[in-house]
């Protein structure tokens, strides 16, 4: 949690510093294109890495480069030196980190866990990464004003360091050797090879389909700013208003995760995950509706609990329908839809924003969510009949 913290401020500083440099929500949405590149390119080449070494190692070194790269934007930010470019430019270096972290983190969980730990496990570590969320957002709302951007950069790097020492403290996870006993490769043959499994695990194929119609129509972040000034009344450069709105989001989340205990035994993982993800969809369109802050929290709040739900069973789905051989490239696919999938909303959310209005472009988003969903759940109902293995009494 405290270095979500710490990450979070990050997350919620790069966009208000680009809007105090621009006064655009359309230069906002560049983040989008700035942090999708190197996360399809990394994150997808970090799951095939993933899989040919050891994870711990991996680790060390990825959570080392995002610290590095706070570091780097807490130097520009406090020197002046440099532009809205410069921001952009170190934000993607840092996603190229992340592309790779976070695939490889996820697949440690089934090396260590028995199958039916695997949902509760899911859902307690999502709980702990959002009740992080809500505090980072907040902090940076209220600090924003006080003490300024810089210090927010110079917080997230000194907190990653509780990463890289949680990290040291994990056993060694060398790969297993493969069929032939020779040792693993990351290339592009690989690469390839794990786009081919999830074609023809249907299950898989759905669930990042899915995850892309809700993240890529429905995630409205890039409208926050000129949400938080123009409908909400916060000061140029950040308040209140901004940091609760990204803060809604993980607090739906975690209420949902602190009252998940019933539905880690649910089997029907494909129905769950489509009615959770048509959840989001209806918060994200009230919120585009409303000009009331704690209502806005509210809806915002409501569709984070549908996307906890979508999420856990997700992953779990993910995590038990995968051999261990493919899951560093699988959780790579799941990392570039669930982390790519918000990219492509900000770069539509940006520019619709400017035409429309920030609520209208949320709006239409949330619905699109639910009407494309339904359309792919139809299109493969193997995914609507899917269910969870019974659990291992060994």
């Amino acid at each position: 949690m405290v270095t979500v913290v710490g990450a979070q401020l990050s997350v919620v500083a790069v966009p208000a510093q680009i809007y105090e440099l621009t006064g655009s929500s359309a230069y906002v949405g560049l983040t989008g294109l700035f942090g999708l590149v190197p996360l399809v390119v990394f994150g997808l080449w970090g799951g095939a890495i993933a899989d040919a070494v050891d994870r711990r190692t991996l680790l060390l070194v990825t959570g080392t480069g995002i610290a590095l790269s706070s570091l780097a934007l807490w130097v520009t930010a406090a020197s002046g030196v440099g532009g809205v470019w410069v921001v952009l430019s170190l934000f993607s270096v840092q996603t190229a980190f992340l592309a790779v972290n976070q695939p490889t983190r996820n697949a440690v969980l089934p090396r260590i866990l028995r199958i039916e730990e695997i949902p509760a496990a899911n859902a307690l570590n999502m709980t702990v990464f959002q009740a992080g969320a809500i505090a980072g957002p907040l902090l940076a709302g209220v600090l924003i004003p006080v003490i300024g951007l810089p210090t927010l950069y110079l917080a997230d790097s000194v907190l990653l360091l509780a990463t890289l020492w949680a990290t040291w403290r994990l056993p060694v996870m060398p790969p297993d050797p493969g069929v032939d006993g020779m040792r693993r490769r990351a290339g592009l043959r690989e690469v390839a090879a794990g786009f081919r499994y999830a074609l023809l695990h249907k299950v898989l194929l759905v669930s990042f389909l899915i995850d892309v119609v809700a993240m890529g129509f429905g995630m409205p972040r890039v409208v926050f700013p000129q949400m938080a000034q123009e409908t909400f009344g916060d000061p140029p450069g950040g308040g209140i208003a901004y940091g609760l709105l990204f803060a809604a989001i993980p607090i739906g989340m975690v209420l949902a995760g602190v009252f998940s205990g019933r539905l880690t035994g649910v089997r029907r993982q494909g129905v769950a995950v489509t009615v959770s993800i048509c959840v989001w969809g209806v918060g994200v369109a009230l919120f585009g509706l409303t000009g009331s802050l704690w209502l806005a929290v509210l809806f915002l709040a409501v569709a984070g609990a549908g996307d906890l739900v979508s999420s856990m069973y997700r992953n779990s789905m993910l995590q038990v329908v995968a051999t261990d051989e493919m899951r560093g490239r699988m959780q790579g696919l799941f990392i570039v839809v669930v982390a790519g999938g918000p990219r492509l909303a900000d770069l539509w959310h940006g520019p619709a924003a400017d035409w429309a209005g920030p609520g209208l472009a949320a709006t239409i988003g949330g619905v699109a969510v639910v009407v494309v969903s339904v359309i792919v759940v139809l299109a493969f109902p193997v995914f609507w009949r899917y269910r969870a293995p019974v659990a291992s009494r060994a």
